[in-house]
């Protein structure tokens, strides 16, 4: 059975949302079209409620939107037609969402996609992956005819993916950052791909991160960072973090 959750953030030290609005982040989606609908329908019904004078609710979406799950183009869908409706929508790019696109550039070199769940994303499309042994170009043949399928709406939204959002004392990122560096310098290697370094670090940053791609169990909150993946694909629960005023 799938589960959605909204999660507010703990008792850590305080970090401020932009006035007067409400915010949402949600976490990895990985092909899970039917978690994505049934939370996308949850925001827009809470829309109205979330709404203030400064304007509507702010969505925040963590990335890794495809591979593993069943139905990639399906969320493909959804998002690049601007849902939820009625809120005011951002979404990042994740590392599968960049490896994806490096896939229809340069297949050969980087087939090894379809072993991180690339495959799945591949077949929601219609299209059969080749033999990871064939030539390259079967492999050639292969991305031309995924890209030939992916409805124009879909590779527009890839390309127009943002790497990180700044929203009064968070910044919303794939994975999380490199600590050493400022927000605006932060490399694709650190936003994309940030894990045990970044988890590990007790640095102080100038944002609280909220972030994804490192599956937990809950939602975990400290006074550094925020994470929001729970393993959709796997576990059936989709988690949305919801964040007003200063807390």
């Amino acid at each position: 059975m799938s589960v959605l959750r909204f999660f507010q953030r703990s008792q850590s030290p305080a970090a401020r949302f932009l006035d007067g609005r409400v915010g949402y982040a949600v976490g990895d989606i990985h092909g899970r079209s039917d978690l994505l609908a049934d939370m996308i329908a949850l925001l827009e019904a809470r829309s109205v409620e979330d709404t203030r004078l400064a304007g509507p609710p702010i969505v925040i979406f963590l990335g890794d939107y495809v591979d593993r799950g069943h139905d990639s183009a399906g969320v493909l869908g959804m998002l690049a037609a601007g849902r939820p409706r009625h809120c005011e929508c951002r979404y990042l790019r994740g590392n599968h969402e960049q490896s994806l696109m490096a896939f229809l550039e340069n297949p050969i070199a980087h087939r090894g996609w379809l072993l991180q769940g690339g495959a799945e994303t591949v077949m929601s499309y219609g299209v059969r992956p080749p033999a990871f042994n064939g030539s390259a170009q079967a492999w050639r043949e292969s991305a031309d005819e995924l890209r030939a399928s992916m409805p124009p709406a879909h590779l527009d939204f890839l390309t127009g993916l943002e790497r990180y959002v700044e929203l009064g004392d968070y910044a919303f990122g794939r994975a999380g950052v490199d600590d050493t560096r400022a927000l605006a310098d932060q490399t694709d290697e650190a936003l994309y791909w940030s894990r045990d370094a970044f988890i590990a670090s007790k640095r102080p940053f100038s944002h609280r991160i909220v972030h994804g791609h490192t599956p937990v169990d809950q939602p975990l909150a400290d006074a550094r960072r925020i994470a929001v993946d729970t393993g959709a694909y796997a576990s059936g629960r989709l988690t949305a973090l919801g964040l007003e005023g200063t807390a």
